[in-house]
């Protein structure tokens, strides 16, 4: 489960210790700073992510490069956002160019925009200005911030940000037209961590899932039947994670999950004792379309998962 690891494990392992006791939900108006064509959105409590040292420093390593560049350039231009942030999202989507995807970074919380401002004023930052919106560089690492509100900063390259205001402004269609996905939102923004995928994020997640089962000479059928995906974690009691990928019609949920029986049989085979409970953990189903996966464990339990060679091997 390579994707699904990659994208979740490394910020769930941050909030370990730590009791969620409110939701990672976007305002409107970071919602509508998001264009329309999303292919990944990951929204997490950030505050959280902060209440432990190890999972932060363990996060370091297996962040995606992506990710961890557009969080570093935030740090590295002393936005205090491990103090002042509360949500933190980041948003995968096609330009409207056609060139390919981009990624925006969103961070609601209470700033320090006067000083923050301030500070911009006084290094002599080369602005960029955007109808009513100043964009402004962040250190040398090529990256851009606009602030929409006291509330909500957008960061990115300025073209990501660009994009962002265009989508915010009016200009482009933004995230709140897009129905399905506003739909799935409805159902896990009150969770502490969660994720939306469009048809074409699912199909890369699910070949990754599905392994060697991929290869299959009609998976190309299989694929194009994925129609969105969406996950959630959640730790007030333990561990838990749910994922939910819904499917054209239900004889494809039920092909899928069958594949994905089989490839925990195969894994119980060769795994370690602590693998195999967590495997023994997981649930796979399907019911009126949807695939369904299910993973719950203490929190002792999951810590020990994350050394061990199946965690190791889902992360490179």
């Amino acid at each position: 489960m390579r994707i699904l690891y990659r994208h979740l494990l490394p910020i769930a392992v941050l909030a370990l210790s730590a009791t969620f006791t409110q939701a990672a939900e976007l305002s409107s108006d970071a919602k509508s700073a998001i264009p329309k064509d999303v292919q990944q959105l990951i929204v997490v409590d950030y505050r959280a992510m902060q209440n432990s040292s190890a999972a932060m420093a363990l996060k370091e390593q297996v962040l995606p490069p992506e990710l961890k560049r557009l969080e570093s350039a935030l740090k590295n231009a002393k936005l205090n956002v491990d103090k002042d942030a509360d949500v933190l999202a980041f948003a995968s989507f096609r330009d409207s160019s056609g060139q390919g995807t981009r990624i925006v970074g969103i961070a609601q919380g209470q700033f320090q925009t006067q000083s923050i401002l301030a500070g911009f004023a006084k290094s002599k930052a080369k602005t960029t200005v955007v109808r009513n919106n100043i964009i402004y560089p962040m250190g040398s690492a090529g990256m851009s911030v606009v602030f929409l509100d006291q509330t909500t900063m957008v960061f990115g390259d300025k073209s990501a940000v660009k994009d962002a205001l265009d989508a915010r402004d009016g200009i482009v269609p933004n995230f709140l037209t897009n129905g399905e996905m506003v739909n799935d939102m409805g159902t896990v923004d009150r969770r502490a961590i969660w994720s939306l995928l469009d048809a074409k994020g699912t199909q890369t997640m699910m070949r990754s899932v599905l392994g060697d089962a991929a290869q299959l000479t009609d998976y190309d059928t299989v694929r194009n039947r994925m129609k969105s995906s969406r996950y959630t974690m959640d730790f007030d009691n333990g561990v838990k994670f749910d994922l939910a990928v819904v499917m054209s019609d239900t004889m494809t949920a039920a092909t899928c999950a069958t594949l994905m029986k089989g490839m925990l049989i195969m894994k119980k085979t060769s795994g370690s004792q602590l693998e195999k409970s967590a495997l023994d953990r997981t649930t796979i189903d399907s019911n009126s379309g949807t695939l369904t996966v299910d993973y719950s464990s203490s929190d002792s339990e999951f810590a020990g998962l994350l050394s061990s060679p199946l965690f190791q091997s889902v992360v490179k």
